[in-house]
């Protein structure tokens, strides 16, 4: 067995919370042919916790052939997708600032879900997890928004925010995983961990 993973994440939060964990990996991360972004449309009518899994386990797919077409030596996998949901509605990474704007006007004085689904997977194996966790926002004022936007940090984040930067201010309450809000679930990646023998 191998004595590390592959990341297939281009996150540094990932990064952080494997090195947490103790987890020696090497990031496998798209060639410059392929569209990750792809793989995040959203199906008519898809349940959020549906989503985030099916898109998982396609982006574990896609680092699968990406390790064997490069030729790399053979080690699990490791891929994760994190989506904010209110309600059924989807909230996946903000297409600009005037998006996140509204992403977080919609969430302010509600309590959302945020969704993290890990896939683990080799040649012959695969093994998959879901975090949910919910987290409340107390209410976040026009300009409060405007600046938290300005500071660029909810680009690239699902549902316009990271939960471990400034947006830690609006946050009232959150039920579940912490780790999994920011990207990783570390107990569930543990499990998946040690069922293909890594000791964490």
């Amino acid at each position: 067995m191998t004595n590390f993973i592959y990341l297939a994440s281009q996150s540094p939060r990932r990064r952080q919370l494997l090195d947490q964990l103790g987890v020696r990996h090497e990031l496998l991360l798209p060639d410059a042919d392929e569209d990750p972004e792809a793989l995040e449309v959203v199906l008519p009518g898809e349940a959020p916790a549906a989503y985030v899994q099916r898109v998982t386990q396609l982006k574990l797919d896609a680092a699968l052939l990406r390790r064997k077409r490069r030729g790399l030596p053979p080690a699990p996998v490791l891929c994760a997708d994190t989506t904010v949901a209110l309600g059924r509605t989807i909230y996946g990474k903000p297409a600009d600032a005037a998006d996140a704007v509204r992403m977080l006007g919609e969430l302010s004085a509600h309590t959302h879900r945020v969704l993290t689904a890990v896939a683990v997977g080799s040649a012959r194996k695969r093994v998959q997890a879901l975090s949910a966790s919910s987290v409340t926002f107390g209410p976040v004022s026009a300009a409060q928004l405007k600046a938290y936007v300005a500071s660029e940090e909810p680009l690239g984040k699902a549902g316009a925010y990271a939960v471990q930067g400034r947006a830690a201010a609006f946050i009232s309450h959150i039920s579940g995983s912490y780790s999994g809000i920011m990207g990783l679930p570390m107990y569930e990646t543990a499990q998946l961990l040690r069922s293909f023998a890594f000791k964490v």
